[in-house]
């Protein structure tokens, strides 16, 4: 991919299903260039189409008509098994509700896109990207012993571990409190500033898009708008020598802090 081509390059992407005798159009008519690097928004209300479009972003469904590019790589094009390649090599996903393995521990949930893409020194990789995400010492710790916020930092982990060029995150700060919400945002703030990581969240929230650099919104399946933030916000766990002068930080909450949880194994508590 040459440094001109867009990471994301959307022309003319309409989805429609077939409900009975209607046909619902979900999408239609969207076309739009995200570059490398950046951190994006789409926003909308419900039955805007963002879930269709994420679905589409993610190669998890195809468009009814219109053209696809990914770094380059026309999407129609290719077969089931090379669309699960990308998905597992070129995108990372983080969703709301977390969708870890209840029975496996954090190392293991983030091992399994290192299973399907055949790496050898998964135990590594896997604990490496725990590491960065600042959970190493509950490696070992299964889902319900890990509190909601570090949860999502497994799941971040986990998008992690294959070194995606883009992750797609479905309302990551929707089951969170504030300061919980706030610190997940810094970390996806310092991979995007960090890594050069292509961050797209799809969210209901004005707060989370403020976190971002450019905001697209949706309404009927269209681009209603599509604009930068004029002040972005950057989450107070965020390393400093990454900030841009004058950054505009917001600090953590006094209070409302994440629910600790028993930590089964040791008796200890985890925010």
């Amino acid at each position: 991919m040459s440094e001109n081509t867009p990471l994301i390059d959307l022309r003319d992407i309409c989805k429609t299903y077939q409900m009975g005798v209607m046909e619902v159009r979900a999408v239609c008519g969207v076309s739009l260039e995200i570059a490398q690097g950046e951190l994006t928004a789409i926003m909308g209300p419900s039955g805007s189409g963002k879930s269709t479009l994420m679905n589409i972003l993610g190669c998890l469904d195809r468009p009814t008509s219109g053209e696809y590019l990914l770094a380059g790589q026309p999407i129609a094009k290719l077969d089931d098994d090379a669309l699960a390649a990308i998905r597992n090599r070129t995108i990372g996903f983080v969703f709301q509700s977390y969708n870890l393995l209840p029975r496996t521990s954090a190392l293991e949930n983030v091992e399994v896109p290192l299973l399907y893409a055949g790496a050898r020194n998964r135990r590594q990789l896997a604990m490496e990207a725990l590491e960065s995400v600042g959970l190493a010492d509950r490696a070992h710790h299964k889902p319900n012993e890990l509190s909601g916020g570090q949860q999502q930092r497994v799941a971040i982990a986990r998008a992690l571990v294959n070194q995606p060029s883009l992750i797609l995150a479905d309302e990551p700060t929707g089951n969170l409190d504030t300061r919980t919400g706030l610190e997940i945002i810094g970390i996806f703030q310092q991979l995007n500033l960090e890594r050069g990581i292509t961050v797209l969240y799809v969210t209901h929230d004005q707060e989370t898009a403020d976190y971002t650099r450019r905001v697209i919104r949706l309404r009927d399946g269209l681009i209603e708008r599509d604009e930068p933030v004029p002040n972005q916000q950057f989450a107070f766990n965020v390393s400093p020598e990454l900030l841009p002068p004058g950054a505009s930080i917001t600090e953590p909450p006094s209070t409302g802090s994440e629910v600790a949880v028993a930590d089964s194994a040791t008796g200890s508590t985890a925010a």
